[in-house]
């Protein structure tokens, strides 16, 4: 049985025809992903559930345990913490620390975020870690990830210092990084400062190695990376009127070529797409029939307001189809999820929306009981809604 369409519906749905395929983004990045932090629409995904180095990059996890331990009282943002002789040893970028210093846990974290201090990571690390060693909290590293659904990250160390193992993927990055955005927004603007001068040690050493801050185009985070094997990396984000965007990019040859990718994908992802709100919480997209209820029909409404992201090209290529198991069978719960809305658009992943029943439809009586028997009888419904087995239907919504 197909439900039917409400006209309204109808013209919500329209409203986002003639959207088609954005141009492609052919990045030069080894490995890219990028994220509509806004609507959860994945743009780009190039080689991105591929484990790969990722140098630098990996401090993001360090960051975002230390914000996990803050918030729960493990750690306070005003406690000093020693450095060892294992965190001192450190090469690379460094916040330049020895075993005398005692450093707060507020100037770690901006030399982890703004100078990429490999020292840094490993004071947070000892800290954190159950048996006090790097070691152990790369292991603690590890385990959390996969609690988060990163299943294609392994650590070895607190810092992406080059290691047998040591590897996470692209979209294990970006779903990182949504998660600090989104969890920690306290915190997060510490990824915009474009200073951090420590105890005044090292004044060449105080800008952050984000390219992309400060050109303007709502930039505001996260990370670079870079190491031989890793080639070039970074985790960015930007935001412009409302709407953010979260991205990766990995395997590129230089800074400049970092910093070139990164400025295009973030054009490209804003110029080239729109977000636009279909419908508002309520709204009903279609009429189920029900079995054996009070009334014939339950509304098939949208539980939450509804917005999509929109190629600004349009070329009308949009589908949409409402599937549910019909017929419904009373009784039926207002908000209770009956169905879905499915969304296809040229060159965007399929979208799939909840339906809920927009009112509590009762148990029918006698009389609706013998109507529905005299319709079996008459064949307008079907011997198998008639033997209580739901079939699947689909509902296309054509806008044309």
């Amino acid at each position: 049985m197909f439900a039917t369409l409400r006209p309204f519906a109808a013209l919500l749905i329209c409203a986002v025809a003639g959207s088609a395929q954005a141009q492609a983004f052919n990045t030069s990045a080894r490995a890219a992903y990028v994220l509509d932090e806004s609507t959860g629409t994945v743009l780009l995904a190039k080689d991105a559930d591929r484990p790969l180095p990722p140098a630098s990059m990996s401090k993001l996890m360090t960051i975002y345990m230390a914000f996990e331990a803050i918030a729960d009282g493990r750690l306070r943002i005003d406690e000093e913490l020693p450095v060892s002789e294992h965190a001192a040893s450190y090469d690379g970028s460094s916040m330049f620390l020895d075993t005398t210093d005692r450093v707060k846990v507020e100037d770690l974290l901006r030399g982890v975020i703004v100078l990429s201090g490999n020292d840094a990571s490993a004071v947070l690390a000892e800290a954190l870690s159950p048996d006090g060693t790097e070691a152990g909290f790369a292991r603690m590293m590890t385990d959390r990830a996969r609690q988060m659904g990163m299943m294609n990250s392994t650590f070895a160390n607190s810092n992406g210092w080059p290691a047998k193992g040591h590897e996470m993927s692209m979209r294990d990055l970006g779903t990182l990084a949504d998660h600090l955005i989104t969890d920690y927004p306290t915190f997060y603007p510490i990824f915009s400062e474009q200073e951090f001068l420590f105890d005044g040690r090292v004044p060449s050493n105080s800008q952050n190695r984000n390219p992309i801050l400060g050109l303007g185009i709502g930039a505001d985070g996260l990370k670079t990376g870079h190491t031989t094997e890793a080639g070039y990396g970074l985790v960015g984000s930007a935001k412009q009127d409302g709407r953010r965007i979260i991205f990766v990019l990995s395997g590129m040859d230089s800074t400049a070529e970092r910093r070139e990718e990164s400025e295009k994908v973030v054009n490209w992802a804003f110029r080239q797409f729109a977000q636009k709100d279909v419908a508002t919480k309520g709204t009903v997209i279609a009429d189920a029939s029900v079995w054996m209820g009070e009334a014939e029909q339950v509304g098939l409404t949208v539980a939450n307001d509804l917005s999509l992201l929109i190629p600004v090209m349009q070329q009308d290529n949009l589908t949409a189809d409402v599937v549910y198991d019909s017929p419904v069978r009373a009784p039926i719960a207002a908000g209770e999820q009956l169905g879905e809305l499915v969304i296809n658009l040229e060159g965007m992943p399929e979208k799939r929306i909840p339906l809920v029943a927009d009112r509590d439809v009762a148990l029918g009586g006698f009389m609706p009981r013998m109507k529905t028997a005299a319709n079996v009888l008459m064949g307008k419904i079907t011997d198998a809604a008639a033997n209580d087995t739901p079939a699947e239907a689909d509902a296309p919504a054509d806008p044309a």
